[in-house]
């Protein structure tokens, strides 16, 4: 959250979070499974894994430098309608 409000995308106000300026809308992800559990007969036998951090999805007018935690999507997980997936942010 504190990388958002740094990069504008959140704005402290005396209401709490706003979006900033040009940003239409922010879906908290959160984790991402890569592979998910399998299970059998009601068991888990493998447990799934996840992408590391926490994953947020900005609709904004601008382009946003998230460095290092930005990532290329092959296989998007959230997409907002009408709209394909860019990127998303894993915030550290």
């Amino acid at each position: 959250m504190k990388d958002l409000i740094k990069k504008g995308v959140y704005v402290e106000t005396d209401k709490g979070l706003a979006y900033g300026t040009g940003i239409h809308a922010v879906v908290e992800i959160g984790q991402i499974v890569l592979t998910p559990p399998v299970i059998e007969d009601m068991q888990v036998i493998t447990e799934a894994t996840y992408l590391d951090g926490h994953h947020y999805d900005v609709m904004s007018e601008q382009s946003i430098s998230f460095g290092k935690a930005e990532i290329e999507v092959n296989n998007p997980k959230h997409e907002f309608a009408g709209h394909s997936k860019v990127n998303i942010e894993i915030p550290r």
